[in-house]
């Protein structure tokens, strides 16, 4: 046990083995206990590997005195430990939710869970600001506020309160359009000409007609189901 807390002057292929898997399972009960805050919107095992081999992999970069042996093997035993990570948790629920924290609840019915807050380890303050980025203003709007096991919060309203959509009134919408980009910065995308059956000359006189312009003045052009043509002019 000695070559994992002193150094040592040269360490085994098993020695590092075991160091990197130490390392690795301590890294996981650590941010744990520091909470989902710190990993923010990552999960845990991606923090754990991207935090472990940033590290691993930058201190033979900067100091020559250290070989790449340890650091490569170290590499290796983490990747294969966070695939089988990923593996377990897959197949055992019951690991899933040690290594991912079970959703719970901060503001239910419009009133705000105090236990729920000091759960996620956030003040009223972060909480106010997470409702204010989804344009929530007032907390009696919310139904439910959720913590999630990544650190983000999910908001469900009140009905009363949710942006009305055009089922509410069970109106007839078209079918969703994504516009391609047919010209970015002064260059004509061929292939979408292509998609949508048009030719370059097509695209000319529209562009000089509709929008008395030349392709080289266009920043970003895009076109519709209906070839209507959206266009963007250096500025």
């Amino acid at each position: 046990m000695h070559f994992f807390f002193h150094g040592q002057e040269s360490l085994s292929i098993l020695d590092w083995i075991l160091r990197a898997a130490v390392i690795f399972i301590f890294v996981i009960f650590t941010v744990k206990i520091m909470g989902s805050r710190a990993i923010s919107q990552l999960r845990l095992l991606d923090f754990v590997i991207a935090l472990m081999l940033g590290n691993i992999i930058a201190h033979p970069l900067s100091d020559h005195r250290i070989g790449l042996k340890g650091s490569v093997i170290s590499t290796i035993v983490i990747v294969v430990l966070y695939l089988l990570g990923i593996f377990l948790s897959l197949k055992w629920p019951g690991l899933r939710r040690i290594i991912n924290s079970k959703p719970f609840p901060l503001i239910k019915d419009g009133e705000i869970l105090y236990k729920g807050l000091k759960r996620a380890r956030i003040s009223i303050d972060d909480l106010l600001a997470e409702l204010r980025k989804e344009k929530v203003e007032d907390v009696k709007k919310v139904a439910l506020a959720i913590w999630e096991s990544s650190g983000e919060i999910s908001l469900f309203l009140e009905p009363q309160f949710e942006a009305i959509t055009p089922s509410f009134y069970q109106l007839q919408t078209e079918p969703f359009d994504l516009p391609q980009t047919v010209i970015r910065e002064g260059r004509i995308d061929f292939s979408v000409l292509r998609r949508i059956g048009k030719e370059e000359e097509w695209l000319i006189h529209t562009l000089r007609s509709s929008h008395h312009t030349e392709i080289n003045n266009i920043l970003l052009a895009t076109i519709d189901r209906q070839h209507n043509l959206q266009v963007f002019l250096y500025k």
